[in-house]
């Protein structure tokens, strides 16, 4: 084992934790100042660097901060403890940002200080073995026995042409599916090419899959190639196919027979070579059984079915993605990558995920930022996980990415709600713990709604704000609107009118 390198000009504090670290079999090399620091890691192998390297701030010749930044530069993955009198706090802020691992404070408790080394240890040696297997990360991860389906299905369909419909639950990573369908088949070498056809209004939805020509429409100033033209020769991945509009069923029909279609407002056919991959999280039998869905094209695009399994049907996978994520979030926003402990993964892989791979890839992101240490302890996960509790009464329950709970009911057991309506009843407490710090969940949602690329975070935010604001004052009053927006400050019609707005009738 490498030995844990100790830096610090205080001869006792040096001996002191040589000794300790001694009796837990913890090998060290002890330097006086940054100079030799620098100096050993200029001539060390690879393999005889510092495990952990554990030093002061305020020393002769150079501070621990200015070690810190020379250290990570070289060795970007080494933790750091720096160690800090309570007068320096403002340093530790600066060593955080700097990417310490962690700051033992001074005079410290020698228990607590190894204990906190060994924790840096282990984590050192997971992330070791974590970084080496990040390597050779493909373009999909998984490990569970439904992954490993999905991916012998990937293997089958790499030489064929076949027309591909995956299902599963929103956010579990369809997309990727396909744009792994494409990479390992024949049409490699050609475009991929993606719409979600819910996410485009219904008007503008034949121009952008088909195309139009000059003067077809107000606005049409030039012809426009559409994504079928844009993916000849490659894959068209149309995702959230359920929610297309009946009447452009008939023209993908179309398509999908002969390969020929029209631009808007053309004369002329266009012929084109695309192989299709169609992608739902719901149900097509039930919305072909509803009207709203053709059963013919249905068919023709459930030649190859492919499930998607949900993230809670995958929990031996949670590890792997975290760290996956925390990385790739790091490298994003170019910071240090943030270790998550062995607690806060068991706590994850409990947690249900109804947003799936999505929802955890923003929650290592919200981590990344708002985490205040290197190492992520369940303490550090967002109150919308579960983990913020002071008492073992049962909370209502939040998913992290599908609302922000500035408020949560403590609901006695036993006691039955009394108010006038279902949201209210939802949170009608006998008292209500206010989480701390509910700025910063919000400020972490923002930031984790912003980088999934959504347009409505205003308006998604604003709602969800004044929903929990109003159910909270109407929790207090028992259902009563007029005292509710009394407290709130608003006036009656206000209320009403946002209730109405909000859909909490």
């Amino acid at each position: 084992m490498k030995p844990i390198w100790i830096v610090d000009d205080d001869q006792s504090i040096r001996f002191v934790l040589e000794k300790a670290l001694l009796r837990e079999h913890l090998p060290t090399r002890s330097f006086s100042n940054t100079r030799d620091v620098l100096a050993a890691l200029s001539t060390a192998a690879e393999d005889e660097g510092p495990q952990i390297l554990v030093s002061d701030i305020r020393m002769p010749g150079g501070s621990g901060l200015e070690l810190l930044e020379k250290v990570k530069a070289k060795y970007p993955g080494l933790p750091v403890i720096i160690m800090t009198a309570f007068s320096d706090l403002d340093s530790a802020v600066s060593a955080f940002q700097g990417g310490a691992f962690e700051y033992l404070p001074k005079p410290f408790d020698l228990t607590k200080a190894v204990e906190l080394i060994r924790r840096a240890v282990e984590e050192s040696q997971r992330e070791e073995v974590s970084e080496e297997r990040m390597a050779e990360t493909p373009e999909m991860l998984g490990q569970a026995p439904a992954m490993q389906d999905v991916f012998r299905a990937i293997g089958r369909l790499s030489q064929s042409n076949v027309t591909v419909l995956i299902t599963g639950e929103s956010g579990s990573g369809k997309e990727l599916v396909a744009r792994a369908l494409h990479k390992h088949s024949p049409r490699a070498s050609g475009p991929f090419v993606a719409i979600n056809t819910a996410a485009i209004p219904k008007d503008l939805l034949e121009s952008e899959l088909f195309g139009h020509e000059r003067g077809a429409f107000t606005g049409a100033q030039t012809m426009r190639r559409g994504r079928f033209e844009q993916a000849d020769g490659g894959t068209l991945f149309l995702d959230e196919i359920g929610d297309m509009p009946f009447e452009l069923q008939t023209r993908l029909l179309r398509v999908l027979s002969d390969g020929h279609f029209y631009r808007v407002g053309g004369h002329s056919a266009v012929k084109t070579n695309v192989r299709v991959i169609a992608a739902t999280h719901q149900d097509l039998e039930q919305r072909v059984k509803e009207g709203v869905f053709r059963e013919d094209l249905f068919h023709r695009l459930n030649v190859i079915r492919l499930r998607l399994p949900a993230l809670r049907e995958r929990k031996e996978d949670v590890a792997m993605l975290t760290r996956h994520f925390l990385q790739q979030s790091a490298k994003q926003l170019g910071v240090e990558p943030k270790r998550i402990s062995e607690a806060a993964l068991t706590w994850l892989e409990g947690f249900a995920f109804p947003g799936n791979v999505r929802q955890l890839e923003n929650l290592c992101h919200w981590l990344t930022v708002m985490a205040p240490a290197q190492l992520i302890e369940p303490k550090d996960l967002p109150p919308e996980v579960g983990v913020a509790r002071t008492d073992q009464s049962p909370k209502v329950p939040v998913a992290p990415g599908a609302g922000i709970a500035p408020v949560v009911a403590t609901i006695p057991a036993g006691d039955a709600p009394m108010a006038a309506t279902s949201a209210v009843a939802l949170v009608a407490p006998v008292q209500t713990e206010v989480v701390q710090g509910w700025e910063t969940g919000l400020e972490g949602e923002a930031i984790a709604l912003l980088s999934s690329g959504r347009l409505d975070v205003w308006d998604e935010l604003t709602k969800r704000f004044e929903s929990r604001l109003i159910l909270a004052a109407l929790a207090s009053t028992k259902g009563r609107r007029i005292e509710a927006a009394h407290k709130l400050g608003i006036g009656r019609n206000t209320i009403t009118r946002k209730i109405q707005e909000l859909g909490l009738e």
